[in-house]
């Protein structure tokens, strides 16, 4: 993981606020602290926040489904081993989506989702990179890609997420889709 652009979170939000003048007040506000209870997918988790669970979609990245095997898997066994149960965790709330999710950073001594575009298991979501570091997570993945980590070790990378989700599936055809580097087959 050379190269990853390490945030600690809680370090630089008081560091930002004491350059600002805020009082401590302030930045424990800004700090959502959260525990992991399981883990959904390569792009979205369970968390307990305040005594109750609630779903938190990774923001600022797109992860493979888990139908695009084998990378969906390997994007959420990854997040598993960076994530466990119990673990505590940082939220910086960008929003919540159309289904109720609170739309995240997740900050466990570094930034979570970051990692994973570093590390070739998600991809940037340019639709939604709209209060996060576009630059960074651009940039992350373009080094993923330069060192075929992940993702990136089909030439090209795979099919991005959001397009596999608008594609018609037939069971027959659904597994060699998932793994075809943005192909369409023709039914044969």
């Amino acid at each position: 993981m050379s190269g990853i652009h390490l945030h600690i979170w809680c370090g630089v939000a008081l560091c930002a606020l004491g350059r600002l003048g805020a009082p401590a007040a302030v930045a424990q506000q800004q700090a959502s602290i959260a525990t992991v209870l399981s883990i959904g997918d390569g792009d979205t988790i369970r968390v307990r926040q305040a005594g109750r669970a609630i779903t938190v979609r990774l923001a600022c990245i797109d992860a493979p489904e888990t139908a695009q095997s084998p990378w969906g898997q390997q994007a959420r066994s990854y997040l598993r081993q960076r994530l466990p149960i119990g673990r505590e965790v940082s939220l910086d709330v960008k929003t919540t989506d159309r289904y109720g999710r609170t739309v995240a950073e997740v900050i466990a001594g570094i930034n979570i989702n970051l990692v994973l575009v570093e590390d070739g298991q998600a991809l940037a979501y340019r639709q939604y990179l709209a209060g996060c570091d576009a630059r960074e997570y651009l940039d992350a993945e373009s080094r993923a890609s330069r060192r075929r980590h992940g993702i990136w070790q089909v030439e090209g990378g795979i099919t991005r997420p959001w397009d596999f989700r608008r594609r018609p599936r037939s069971s027959s055809h659904a597994r060699l889709e998932a793994s075809t580097p943005r192909l369409w087959l023709p039914h044969c």
